[in-house]
Formats: C-alpha cells, sequence, structure tokens
C-alpha cells in the first residue's frame, strides 16, 4: 500500500523548493536510498539523513494503528516525517505478497536503512538494492539480539550500550558488523532516558556509516555467536514487581520498564504504578517481603528480598502520577504502614 500527502496541501512554490531540494542531494550524495522503520527512535535517524541532504528516495513504514481513547487511526512518526518531506510512503503488511516485493525492487534502491521496522524481512528483500540492507540496532551486538535491547540492558545491569549498524541476514540481528557507537548507562538511567540517547547516536552512526561507505573504509566484522543474548520482547504482565527479589533487582527491573511497560504492585486488588524508587541498604527487617515497613514524606519503604526499596513517586488507578510526598500530603490512606503487597 502506498500513501503520500495531498498534493493540493502544498502551494507550488513550497513544491518546487522541495523537489530542488531533492535533486541537489542527488548531486551531494548520489546513493538511492530508502528507509524502513516505524517508531520515534526510527524517526531521529530519518530527520538526520534529510537534514544532511542524504537522497531517500521512499520510506517503508507499519500500517497506521488506531491509538488514544477515541482510536483514530495514527500515522508512525516515521510517516509524519516522510510526509512533511513530501517523500513516497509504502506500508505493506509484510512482503508475502508478490506485488509489494516487485513494488519495492521498481525503486532501484542503492542501500536499505532498516530502524526498528517491526517486520523480518526475507531474503528477497534483503537482497533488493545494490548494497543490501543496513540496520540501526540499539546494542553491542551481539549482545542483546531482539526486540527490547535498551530496556534489557538497564534490567541486567549492563554498564554500557550503544548502536550497532549491521549488513542484514536473514538472521535475527546476525549479520555482520560495520561500525559501532558506544555510550554509558547511567546508574539512574531509565528505558525512557536510554531510548531518547540511543535515537541520538543512532542517527549519528547512520551519517558515520555513510560517510565511510562512501570513502570505502569499512570492514565488515562477523559476530561471535557465543557470546550473543536475546531481548525478549515486553509485556505488560512482567511489570508486576515480585518483592522476593532482591531490591537491587527491582530498581533496574523499575527504570527498566519506565515509561513503558510499567512497574507495578497490587494493594487490594488494585494495581499501583510505581514510577521512581531507589534502593535503602541501610534498612533492616525481619518482615515478609512485600511489607511496608517505613512511610513518610521521603518515600514508602517497602521491604524485598534482599534489602528494602523506597518509592518516591506512584501513580494510583484513575489518578495522575504524583510523588509519596504529595500522597501523604493528600491525606489518602493508602500504602501504609504494615501493608503487605502483592
Amino acid at each position: 500500500m502506498h500513501s503520500n500527502s495531498d498534493p493540493n496541501s502544498l502551494s507550488n512554490e513550497q513544491r518546487n523548493d522541495k523537489q530542488n531540494s531533492r535533486e541537489s542531494s542527488r548531486d551531494t550524495h548520489p546513493l538511492r536510498i530508502i528507509f524502513a522503520g516505524t517508531p520515534d527512535f526510527a524517526a531521529s535517524s530519518l530527520k538526520a539523513l534529510l537534514a544532511n541532504h542524504y537522497n531517500v528516495i521512499a520510506v517503508y513504514t507499519q500500517p497506521d494503528r488506531p491509538a488514544g481513547r477515541g482510536r483514530k487511526l495514527l500515522p508512525s512518526p516515521v510517516k509524519a516525517v516522510a510526509l512533511e518531506a513530501d517523500i513516497p510512503v509504502y506500508q505493506p503488511l509484510n512482503f508475502k505478497a508478490e506485488e509489494s516485493l516487485t513494488e519495492l525492487q521498481s525503486l532501484q534502491a542503492d542501500l536499505m536503512i532498516v530502524a526498528a521496522y517491526g517486520l523480518l524481512l526475507p531474503l528477497s528483500v534483503l537482497n533488493a538494492p545494490r548494497l543490501g540492507c543496513v540496520n540501526i540496532h540499539a546494542s553491542l551486538l551481539p549482545r542483546w539480539r531482539g526486540a527490547a535491547p535498551i530496556q534489557r540492558a538497564i534490567e541486567a545491569g549492563d554498564k554500557e550500550s550503544g548502536i550497532t549498524i549491521m549488513q542484514m541476514d536473514e538472521g535475527l540481528d546476525t549479520g555482520d558488523k560495520l561500525l559501532e557507537h558506544r555510550c554509558h548507562i547511567d546508574p539512574q538511567e531509565t528505558g525512557g532516558t536510554l531510548h531518547d540517547k540511543l535515537a541520538v547516536i543512532g542517527a549519528e552512526a547512520i551519517l558515520d556509516y555513510l560517510r565511510q561507505q562512501a570513502l570505502d573504509t569499512l570492514e565488515a566484522a562477523p559476530q561471535d555467536d557465543s557470546q550473543a543474548c536475546y531481548a525478549h520482547k515486553l509485556s505488560k504482565q512482567e511489570g508486576q514487581i515480585d518483592w522476593n527479589q532482591p531490591a537491587d533487582v527491582l530498581d533496574r527491573k523499575i527504570r527498566a520498564l519506565t515509561p513503558w511497560p510499567g512497574a507495578f504492585t497490587v494493594e487490594n486488588n488494585e494495581r499501583v504504578k510505581v514510577l521512581e524508587a531507589h534502593v535503602d541498604a541501610r534498612q533492616i527487617s525481619e518482615a515478609a517481603p512485600g511489607t511496608i515497613i517505613g512511610r513518610d514524606r521521603t518515600g514508602i519503604v517497602v521491604q524485598c528480598g534482599d534489602k528494602a526499596l523506597v518509592l518516591t513517586r506512584i501513580q494510583l488507578p484513575g489518578n495522575k502520577a504524583i510523588s509519596t510526598n504529595d500522597l501523604i500530603n493528600g491525606g489518602k490512606q493508602v500504602l501504609m504502614t504494615d501493608t503487605v503487597l502483592a
């Protein structure tokens, strides 16, 4: 399925400016590039390509999905960027239909850049561009192949992450590494903050790749499969906190799952979202894991399997997120001392 912006929505002058810009980019960067991606993470790289006048001839992205309370169909962040730049957009459900593959082949691309597209590409697609397909992957491969590398790195306590530009093959993130850009994972890093950091680094890395590709200075390096680990897809169910685990483990989990899918605990059969917390190694208690052993304006202290966790920002059902200081000021009789959370 191919869609584009309404040509009548642009003035002749605007259309001419965009056409002239794209024509001049062909002179500067002759590669005919297809970009395939869907979320904000990918949109950052597409914006960087366009800002640096690369010749993006088409964009592939996931079909529009219903979102929000009204469940209206909304374009992906990548599609929004493409339409603004007047670039043709293609949204096949997959590439099983012969016409989808034929359509892609007809574009006669030199290179396809893929970033969080959301489809596993068959060999016929990988081989369609002259230089194949490269992927902007949010981990230091072969560590954290798969769907959720950002969150799994935080959850595992990794000290370092980064972006790998990889030549794609039929496997799941198994292709040769072309280059990588590294970054430190801060002690209070969340899934959201690391995502934003890596989105910027991903844009820098793909520009670096294209510069080196033009100079023919890249050296492909095979991955060491023995060092590989898999970043399983996130689910809402895994957000429930198991208080039998050590506080250090739960601290990492809460940060990894923030902002989505989010961590939560249960009091009186109602979910309480835990948005911010930290470990308190000083707390010594004989209480069972999940027991609230302290409650004041600095936080709600919950006994864990080892040490304690201090909850400092929470969200009650049907309410906005608040600090525990505001919770106590509001006088709500929830998360009281000696309560046992599930």
